[in-house]
């Protein structure tokens, strides 16, 4: 069924929908339903107000009676609101009427890329990278924003009819867990999930990072990564499988794309782009490496369809034994008395028991001029190249050696050299490459080299607890990976500046190349005493005792403190600080000068709060006669007249 019919389908279903026809909180009339989804009914709607037409998310009653449920969808809801990107779906606004909680959103006429996907299967390269990368740029900015996705899947990637692409469903797949459900529905979305979202429920910018990996293969091959009989059989491939490289699906695919799937994709977190913005750099990257060609080139599927069925359709012929024989034509003159005719005699001199068996042609023109020229010497070659000498290189990627074998056996190929290396996206055993390619025409009984996988090259993470930074580093990198983040703490058993300890820890088993993360000492805490309020030499020497440095800020402030004196100081006091750390002190100038204001003759209550508003404290002077009086008599400084901030003024009331 055609994108087209399927929405038609769609549309027509809405006559059975109790809320089409009906006008949503006074203002959103609802028109058509769009899709259904595990949690909310997508409805194509007009805005009354604005007179403008919109998506309206209207979450099922069933979901709606759960309070924290809405609670988080709103507030989910809300956040997404504020972020604003070409490529992420706008919302508009949110409520509820009745048992119908919705958000209003911007409507895209279009399809989804789970549509596309249906409609065309695997897509060239070129328009991969097309939908990938805008995804990325939307997911990119979500991220820096704080915010992670957690579902990305075809169906939440939406392509209008403009050609734009933009994402949909931020923020709102929280507030449902998806990984228990069994339904179909759900089978569609444990393929996205990473392994630490299965296996430890943890979920940051990586996960969409995974998802998109396999959203990239899905494009290119036209297939998920990993399929199965139930979800948990899906889980359990993201768990213990790594997503195979397009490459083995589609023979041919560019190095490019398979490690930027491979790279997206990796089962340790660690390893994957930390975030969409640094995969959409890595995407970047490898679209300017691919020619015009590899990103042109043929469907997936339909190079896949042609490899499997020429296989199909190629049958293994002996060649001759000396020279090609003839074929039989129709108007051959009689055989003689051995059923072998006379011009088949004269072209292929074969014992005797051979030429028992050959069929019974019949002799026409055609034969003769074939015998003519065989016996000239001049058509070999002509007949060699058109009776079946050539053959293709079948679809060897990811095959085991033993079944690459049978294959060229089978081709009638002979196997070249077997060669070994490491792969970081192939499984152990199976077949990397072949020389000449998967696909190439060459001469039947010819070799095919084989490169068969090792799996990937592994290293044992060296002990570098206990070593300078700098030494620690150029072990790990002596061993093939690479120095990671660098996190410091403290530590009352490793001296400051020394390795604490490495994620992952040492003596575990990685892959070459893996980032490998330390932890560094800042040595053992010091409380930071509080000097504030002390002339600059007293305190110098009190942070000095505590071992820690002393930096005077270039600017001074007012402070209620004298100047010259500590107004502020960073780290602040009872904080925690390594021994030679630097305690920034800031010097008072004094407090800030300002005018008093003149309450002589205002009722107590309103000259209190004149001076506070004015920043001062207020004192009362009442002695026995003004016990009773309401009315200030007399203040401490006079109004007009200056004083410190923060200091008190006395009043005398009458």
């Amino acid at each position: 069924m055609s994108v087209a019919a399927r929405r038609l389908a769609c549309v027509d279903t809405t006559l059975q929908d109790p809320l089409v026809g009906q006008v949503l909180d006074g203002r959103y009339r609802v028109e058509a339903r769009i899709a259904v989804g595990g949690m909310a009914t997508v409805y194509r709607a007009v805005d009354t107000r604005l007179d403008r037409v919109l998506a309206l998310k209207v979450m099922h009653p069933t979901l709606a009676t759960d309070a924290t449920f809405v609670e988080r969808f709103i507030r989910e809801a809300k956040s997404v609101a504020r972020l604003d990107h070409p490529n992420v779906v706008q919302v508009f606004d949110q409520g509820a009427e009745g048992a119908y909680v919705y958000l209003a959103m911007e409507y895209i006429a279009g399809c989804t890329l789970r549509d596309v996907l249906r409609e065309r299967g695997a897509l060239r390269p070129r328009a991969a990278l097309d939908i990938l990368e805008p995804v990325l740029a939307a997911l990119g900015a979500a991220h820096r924003a704080g915010f992670v996705h957690r579902d990305m899947k075809p169906e939440n990637v939406l392509i209008g009819d403009d050609g734009r692409v933009k994402v949909a469903d931020f923020g709102l797949v929280r507030a449902v867990n998806t990984v228990t459900s069994t339904t179909g529905a759900v089978l569609g979305t444990v393929s996205y999930l990473a392994p630490e979202q299965i296996e430890h429920g943890t979920a940051d910018p990586r996960v969409d990072v995974y998802a998109c990996g396999v959203v990239l293969y899905e494009m290119l091959t036209g297939t998920k990564p990993h399929d199965g009989d139930s979800p948990a059989a899906v889980l359990y491939k993201h768990l213990h499988e790594d997503v195979p490289p397009p490459s083995a699906a589609v023979p041919g695919a560019a190095l490019e794309l398979d490690e930027l799937v491979a790279a997206a994709t990796a089962r340790t977190p660690e390893v994957r782009p930390h975030d969409a913005v640094a995969l959409l750099a890595l995407t970047r990257e490898a679209r300017a490496a691919l020619s015009a060609e590899q990103l042109d080139a043929v469907p997936p599927q339909a190079l896949a369809a042609e490899h499997d069925n020429a296989e199909d359709r190629t049958s293994v012929i002996p060649r001759a034994l000396t020279m090609p024989r003839r074929l039989p034509v129709d108007g051959d003159e009689a055989d003689g008395a051995d059923g072998v005719s006379r011009t088949s005699r004269l072209a292929s001199p074969a014992p005797a028991p051979a030429r028992s068996r050959l069929p019974r042609p019949r002799r026409g023109p055609l034969a003769i001029v074939v015998a003519a020229l065989l016996v000239l010497g001049i058509g070999t070659g002509i007949w060699y190249i058109n009776s079946g000498q050539f053959t293709k290189v079948p679809p060897l990627l990811s095959k085991t050696e033993a079944q690459a074998r049978d294959r060229l056996d089978e081709a009638g190929l002979d196997v070249g050299k077997v060669r070994h290396a490491y792969s970081d996206t192939v499984e152990r055993g199976k077949v990397i490459s072949t020389d000449p390619g998967v696909g190439d025409r060459i001469r039947k009984n010819d070799s095919v080299s084989l490169t068969v996988s090792d799996g990937p090259d592994t290293v044992k993470l060296p002990d570098v607890s206990g070593y300078r930074l700098d030494r620690a580093r150029k072990l790990i990198e002596d061993e093939g990976l690479e120095p990671g983040m660098v996190t410091r703490a403290f530590s009352d058993e490793v001296a400051k500046g020394f390795v604490i300890s490495t994620k992952p820890a040492s003596g575990t088993t990685v892959r070459a190349g893996s980032a490998v993360a330390l932890v560094v000492s800042k040595g053992s805490p010091v409380d930071v005493p509080d000097v504030t309020g002390e002339d600059l030499e007293d305190a110098k020497s009190e942070l000095s005792e505590a071992g820690l440095k002393v930096k005077v800020a270039a600017e001074r402030v007012n402070s209620e403190h004298d100047s010259g004196q500590v107004a502020r100081q960073s780290p602040d006091a009872g904080g925690r600080a390594a021994e030679g750390d630097t305690v920034t002190l800031t010097l008072s100038k004094g407090p800030r000068m300002i005018e008093v204001p003149d309450v002589v003759g205002d009722s107590v209550d309103d000259a209190k709060r004149t001076l506070r508003d004015a920043g001062f404290e207020v004192e009362e002077d009442r002695g026995l006669l003004g016990l009773f009086g309401d009315t200030v008599k007399k203040q401490s400084v006079d109004g007009g007249d200056t004083a410190p901030e923060g200091s008190t003024i006395k009043i005398t009331i009458r």
